[in-house]
């Protein structure tokens, strides 16, 4: 699979991702070639490029679920920008009501992870797309922490808007990414106040509501030299952390023209290092919402093996059971003297920032009723003796993260090259010559 710009494309090539029109419509699906007439249809539609599949590659595997949220992701960034587009013009302004609605009706309810995949955005579409990831990411995380549907409803208006001030902001700058100026930081700051000043006389016609401004105007004057806003009530700072923490794990993860993404699992060491910035409660909720290490979910660990996740482990998705590609072997990171040899520090992702899955290894491994018996013989048994260690009764087990710390490369060139790539990985820490425990 690969990336080509619109103005690259030729005749022959294969879709590797389908075309939604603005209506949601399905106009290509995966695996079409393209003519002439697609290849002009795709450059009206404005988009800078596609991903194409190379000649002999198959079509990669997509649940029901992945596209509909790409079909979704579409019909609502169509939406926002022409809601966004007539309020910076300040006519004919349309309610964000439905909208909203419609995000809080599909993420806001989910009972299960969402495999949260994003498109590929430029500094034309950044805001849109940026904004309609955050709702989404907010509905997920309030779903999870039990948010009233009314002030979820709140922070996902506010999520939509808060960044609407960007629009103003040159395309020139927005193309840097992080490496801003000061002169670059203090003219988007700028552009935000005025976009807030926008906002505010127009809540009836958007159909906001106090509370969504008061997200809004926290979010944008958190670190104003002079102006304070004044302190919101607990309810409210609460949807405050949600907004906080769901722009930055997309910021970190959102696949951009000019960089690349970093991985969920990376977006949340850098959470977990940075903690004393967020709310602790915030962040697991969000590793509760969104796939992180599903099984399937090829590995990368610090001492350059490479494996699979055989089965996620809900309570602490470090530690999952995996397979060891190079010995052949399973292994249960939830034991300590195992995850100490065997540290994750990243995913295998595909062209299009998707979770590179082995489907045939992983059925070849979690049919097998064997080893599922075995590893909860194996749990359980572990979890008794660590009761009895720490003299407990035996209560049910409750879902406890227990990633207070981020992940540690075991050895000194897997850390510079994972520090090059994310720039968040922690310090060295040296291995232990013990022997690693087969779970089989």
């Amino acid at each position: 699979m690969q990336f080509v710009r619109s103005q690259d494309l030729k005749p022959g090539m294969r879709l590797a991702k389908p075309i939604y029109n603005k209506m949601g419509v399905l106009l290509y699906e995966r695996n079409t070639k393209l003519t002439l007439q697609s290849i002009n249809s795709i450059d009206n539609f404005g988009l800078i490029g596609i991903f194409i599949l190379e000649p002999a590659e198959p079509v990669p595997p997509l649940s029901k679920e992945d596209l509909e949220f790409e079909q979704f992701q579409t019909i609502y960034m169509f939406k926002l920008k022409d809601c966004m587009d007539k309020l910076l013009a300040q006519k004919n302004i349309p309610a964000i009501t439905e909208l909203v609605q419609n995000i809080y009706t599909h993420y806001g309810a989910l009972d299960h992870k969402l495999n949260f995949t994003q498109n590929l955005r430029s500094s034309a579409d950044f805001v849109y797309k940026h904004s309609i990831s955050v709702a989404i990411l907010s509905a997920m995380i309030a779903n999870e922490m039990h948010i009233e549907p009314e002030d979820s409803q709140s922070l996902i208006a506010a999520s939509l808007l808060y960044d609407f001030g960007y629009l103003s902001v040159p395309k020139s700058i927005l193309d840097k990414n992080e490496d801003l100026s000061a002169s670059d930081r203090d003219l988007i700051q700028l552009k935000s106040e005025h976009g807030y000043e926008i906002i505010r006389p127009h809540l009836a016609e958007l159909g906001l509501n106090e509370t969504s401004l008061e997200i809004i105007q926290n979010i944008i004057f958190e670190d104003h030299a002079t102006i304070s806003p004044r302190p919101p009530k607990s309810p409210v700072q609460l949807l405050i952390d949600i907004l906080k923490a769901a722009d930055k794990f997309d910021r970190l993860t959102a696949m951009n023209i000019n960089h690349a993404p970093m991985s969920e699992l990376a977006a949340m060491t850098f959470f977990y290092s940075h903690i004393s910035e967020y709310n602790r409660s915030v962040i697991t909720a969000l590793a509760d919402s969104i796939q992180i290490l599903p099984t399937g979910a090829c590995l990368d660990f610090a001492n350059g093996e490479k494996g699979l996740v055989l089965a996620d482990n809900p309570a602490d998705f470090l530690h999952p059971m995996i397979l060891n590609f190079k010995d052949n072997q399973i292994y249960d990171l939830s034991d300590p003297e195992t995850s100490d040899q065997l540290q994750i520090v990243d995913i295998m992702k595909t062209m299009d920032n998707r979770i590179a899955i082995d489907s045939d290894t992983l059925k070849q491994f979690v049919a097998d009723p064997y080893i599922k018996a075995t590893a909860d013989r194996f749990r359980a048994q572990k979890e008794k003796i660590s009761r009895r260690k720490n003299g407990t009764s035996a209560i049910p087990h409750t879902k406890q993260p227990v990633m207070d710390k981020p992940v540690q490369p075991a050895s000194p060139v897997s850390a510079v090259s994972i520090a090059s790539r994310n720039e968040v990985t922690p310090p060295v820490k040296k291995q232990r010559p013990a022997k690693r425990k087969k779970l089989i």
